[in-house]
This record gives C-alpha cells, sequence and structure tokens, in this order.
C-alpha cells in the first residue's frame, strides 16, 4: 500500500500516543472560562465522522416534494428544523461574541444554515490563534461552542464553526488530493492511504472520492485516524 502526503499542509510525525505539548493563550484561557459544565461523553462518535462513513445516507432532496400536496405535517417539520438550526446558530454567536470580548479580539459573526446543520463563520483581519497551526484550535472551539448549544437546548449539535475562511481553504485543497489521489488509485489499482486527518477532513475526502466514482474507508485509532482510498 503506497503513501501520499498531502503537498499543501505541513505535517510533523509523531509517536502514537505522543501529547501535543503548547502553551496555554490569551484565546485557550477564555474558552475555557466560558466552558459548559457538561461531562465527556466517552461513548459518542463525532457525528461528522459517521457521515463520511455513511456517505449522507439519510439526506433528502426538499425539492423532491410535490409542490401541490399541502401536507401540513411535513411542512411544520421542516419549519421546525429550520427554526432549530436558527436557534443554535444564535446561541452559538451569542457564546462566541462573548468569547472574542474576552479575548479581545475583533471579529465579525456570519450565522447561516446549510442542509442540517447550523454554520456559523468568525470573519476578521488577524484570527489566526483562534484555528492553530493545523487546525486543531478550531476543532477545540467548535467543540466547546456545540457543547455552549447543548447546555441551552438539552441537544446534541451538528453545528460548524470556521474562521476566516480556513475550512473552504482546507475543504479546497483537500478535494484536489482526493481527486489527484483517485486518479492514482484508478491507473495502479492499488489502494492508497492518506495522511491523519481530522473528522472534517476524512467527511471531505470520503465525498471527494465518492465524486470520482471509488470507495474509501477510515483505518486507525484517534488522533492517528486516516482515509484510505480503494480501487474499483
Amino acid at each position: 500500500m503506497s503513501e501520499i502526503s498531502d503537498p499543501t499542509t505541513e505535517t510533523t510525525d509523531t509517536t502514537e500516543g505522543e501529547a501535543l505539548e503548547t502553551e496555554p493563550t490569551e484565546v485557550e484561557d477564555a474558552a475555557a472560562a466560558l466552558e459548559p459544565n457538561e461531562p465527556d461523553d466517552a461513548d459518542e462518535q463525532d457525528a461528522d465522522e459517521q457521515d463520511a462513513d455513511e456517505q449522507d445516507a439519510d439526506e433528502q432532496d426538499a425539492d423532491e416534494q410535490d409542490a401541490d400536496e399541502q401536507d401540513a405535517a411535513p411542512e411544520s417539520g421542516e419549519s421546525s428544523l429550520q427554526d432549530r438550526l436558527e436557534n443554535e446558530g444564535d446561541i452559538a454567536a451569542d457564546y462566541l461574541e462573548e468569547l472574542l470580548d474576552i479575548a479581545d479580539l475583533d471579529g465579525d459573526l456570519d450565522m447561516d444554515v446549510e442542509g442540517e446543520r447550523a454554520v456559523v463563520s468568525i470573519v476578521g483581519a488577524d484570527l489566526s490563534q483562534l484555528v492553530g497551526e493545523r487546525g486543531e484550535v478550531l476543532e477545540a472551539l467548535q467543540e466547546l461552542t456545540r457543547l455552549a448549544v447543548y447546555r441551552e437546548t438539552g441537544e446534541r449539535s451538528r453545528l460548524m464553526l470556521d474562521v476566516s475562511g480556513h475550512r473552504a481553504e482546507v475543504r479546497r485543497q483537500l478535494e484536489e488530493l482526493a481527486a489527484t489521489t483517485a486518479a492514482q488509485v484508478k491507473e495502479t489499482g492499488e489502494r492508497v492511504a492518506l495522511r491523519a486527518m481530522t473528522p472534517f477532513e476524512r467527511k471531505v475526502v470520503h465525498d471527494a472520492v465518492a465524486a470520482a466514482g471509488l470507495t474509501s474507508e477510515s483505518e486507525g485509532v484517534e488522533p492517528r485516524r486516516f482515509v484510505v482510498v480503494l480501487p474499483a
């Protein structure tokens, strides 16, 4: 099995289980001050990774509904989902606005709903400390924001957080990587393993590989879990 690395992402090899040592920052202190007091759920799998493995099998296109049918129940359910996601966005925005104030950072908040997920973006001139070298701070901040939503609603959230377009750029790079890898697998007929990725990154790769007409699967254990692209 051959390996291919993401040329756009600088990585360093670490041994399995090795802890990433970072010095505390003002942002981390601020996030800790606002961290909701909710117990960890060790048995809960990340919903994003589940989406990747299932290839979004449960997603349905609302346009398939007959426009002539005035079914009150589906309309009510769709409206209820939209309202719930918008409420999640509002709660997340309030939490993040308070965190930015504590950390003395300037940033604008944009809220949207994409599919069945609330999306909140922080936009600012220099917010790299909210992202981290490989997005690890952004991932942690997203989990804290989801916990803040859970504290208010009592329901687990799949809210997506982005900072200064970081996720959009990562998505573009990973889609290019997946296309290149899929072409290699088709040519050689051999499976290819990619570098370790976050659940968000793996989902992007799974989707892009599927769009290229191949299949992929995740292997390994967090935080060294990776995607393997399989021949047809």
